[in-house]
């Protein structure tokens, strides 16, 4: 039988990068230059004041931070991202963050408590004016019934109306 060539094809196709130059992506290639651009030349200027191998260590701790931009990928998110969001977490966002839901019924009672409070602190006030006007119309009042008085003994009895 002949030999069958078989390949495994994934099922995402979204995690497929597109590959330019040695097998790498795009981003890599930017990075790794970045990189070269920095630390080669950082060797080249310090291996005649340093030595060799401070230098060659030097130009390597300079290189790595783009070789972790180039390479670390975790779910997905390169390096910078991942970065962003351990610091949003842990110095930005607050420590503790509650879940606080917008209930509509809560709402409602709170509007209610709010009203009642209203109330408690209006009707007072409105009982002080009543009674203000109620002694000051109990005056009055108390002449219009003496005055009432004085008309019915006028009359006279014989109309059928009591008099005092």
């Amino acid at each position: 039988m002949k030999d069958i060539i078989q390949a495994d094809v994934p099922k995402d196709l979204s995690k497929i990068k597109t590959k330019i130059f040695f097998n790498l992506t795009k981003r890599q290639l930017v990075c790794f230059g970045c990189g070269a651009l920095i630390g080669v030349p950082l060797y080249f200027l310090t291996r005649s004041i340093l030595p060799k191998t401070l230098s060659l260590l030097l130009m390597i701790f300079t290189m790595t931070p783009f070789f972790l931009l180039a390479m670390y990928e975790k779910n997905g998110q390169p390096l910078e991202v991942v970065a962003r969001h351990v610091m949003d977490t842990r110095f930005r966002r607050a420590k503790k963050r509650p879940y606080k839901t917008n209930n509509l019924y809560a709402a409602l009672e709170r509007q209610a408590a709010l009203n009642q409070e209203v109330k408690a602190i209006v009707r007072p006030v409105q009982t002080h004016l009543r009674t203000k006007k109620t002694k000051r119309n109990g005056k009055a009042a108390q002449d219009q019934t003496d005055a009432g008085r004085e008309k019915t003994t006028e009359r006279g009895a014989g109309q059928g109306q009591k008099t005092e």
